[in-house]
């Protein structure tokens, strides 16, 4: 359920809320004081923010920043430590947002490419330790965000919610979030609403011995762009195989279909066989092309696709691997654009009104549908991909790559 928005926080709950606190709460900042950390550090305190160090600013320990007399350095490195731990995850771990252009193979153009990225992504501003607020300027009650690297959690509704969780351990009102937090939401709730990189969420869907076949290819392909897959997805697809007479004949398939728990660990070197004996190895699509995969992720979208439309993979969760695996990885072609942007209307669900996101789940499908209904994969675009929205916002110096 989407909570209205609450009222702004005033000095007089501000200052509640900081008895509440572990901590040496000194004179509030003035509003000269806040207007000259926000000018000197290149960011804009929420509104609750901003009301709660008016307040008075908690101090006496390292966890508290101190925006009066606090070392520069030290804040700087606390308000640029959330983008540089995603870039450490994006040399480390991988890390890479859907909606970024395709990740290059170098990882230094990579990080190039993720700093610009990042530097468009809403300031996230220090509260206390690594809980972080969203430097947004105006509006009351954006959640607190727990920020570690990539492994980013609501700690909060709002600020309050959060000093109460935090320093009292009273139960958070999480299921009440009602603000988005831009770029950032794609980590918490709000976000994808699905982990675009673990095994396709979806049911098993064939109605014909073809289709079924299919099934099988399309799993092919899954692990032929490297997607993650659970051996019952495979067993699965043996069973749907064999429900519809395919391959009766092969020794692998009722192998595969007739796999027990204790023995998932065969499941892929069964389909690997399945795929052998039904010849569906020798048609898959070769990556001669200057986009990984691009054969293979086309014929996937198509599926992926067909799924939603089906209803055996819920709309936001198709939408979301084919933002992932299809419209990033593929250049964002423009044939996906309206897809796409549905996806990011379904996924912006916590800033709209009660009621709104089945409409947008429709919209979705139906888009899902049109797609469908044209040819495949759809005619290339005649210029350039779109730019994301970042990139269409932020100028970029072509000396050195970063967001004017």
């Amino acid at each position: 359920m989407i909570a209205p928005s609450p009222a702004p926080l005033t000095l007089e709950e501000a200052r509640a809320l900081q008895n509440l606190l572990p901590a040496e709460i000194g004179p509030g900042l003035t509003e000269r004081e806040l207007d000259a950390v926000e000018s000197r550090f290149g960011f804009t305190f929420a509104a609750d923010h901003r009301v709660f160090l008016a307040a008075g600013l908690p101090h006496g320990s390292h966890g508290w920043p101190d925006w009066r007399n606090g070392d520069p350095e030290d804040l700087a490195q606390r308000l640029a430590r959330p983008v540089e731990g995603v870039l450490f995850d994006v040399e480390h771990a991988r890390f890479w947002h859907p909606a970024w252009r395709p990740r290059p193979a170098e990882t230094s153009d990579a990080l190039r490419i993720a700093r610009t990225e990042l530097a468009t992504a809403p300031r996230l501003v220090p509260v206390y330790s690594h809980r972080y607020l969203p430097g947004t300027a105006g509006g009351s009650g954006h959640p607190v965000l727990s920020v570690h690297q990539t492994d980013i959690i609501f700690y909060g509704t709002d600020l309050a919610d959060y000093i109460r969780h935090e320093f009292t351990g009273r139960a958070s009102g999480l299921h009440a979030t009602h603000s988005t937090v831009g770029f950032w939401s794609y980590f918490v709730e709000g976000g994808p609403g699905v982990d675009v990189t673990a095994p396709t969420p979806h049911r098993p869907y064939a109605v014909d011995a073809q289709e079924a076949v299919e099934y099988l290819w399309m799993l092919a392909l899954e692990r032929l762009i490297g997607r993650r897959f659970r051996p019952e997805q495979l067993i699965e697809a043996g069973l749907t195989a064999l429900m519809f007479d395919v391959g009766v004949d092969t020794e692998s398939l009722p192998l595969l279909a007739g796999l027990l728990r204790t023995e998932h660990e065969s499941a892929d070197a069964l389909f690997e066989q399945v795929l052998t004996e039904l010849g569906l190895t020798e048609g898959l699509p070769a990556d001669d092309t200057d986009i990984p995969g691009e054969a293979a992720r086309w014929e996937l979208v198509r599926w992926w696709l067909r799924l939603i439309v089906s209803g055996s993979m819920a709309p936001e969760d198709g939408g979301d691997v084919i933002t992932y695996e299809g419209w990033g990885a593929l250049g964002r072609p423009r044939s996906l654009r309206p897809f796409v942007d549905k996806v990011d209307a379904y996924n912006a669900w916590a800033a709209l009104p009660r009621g709104a996101r089945e409409p947008l789940a429709d919209a979705i499908v139906a888009e899902a549908t049109h797609l469908l209904s044209g040819p495949w994969p759809p005619a290339p675009d005649p210029s350039p991909p779109d730019p994301s929205p970042a990139e269409a916002s932020s100028p970029v110096d072509p000396a050195d790559g970063s967001a004017g």
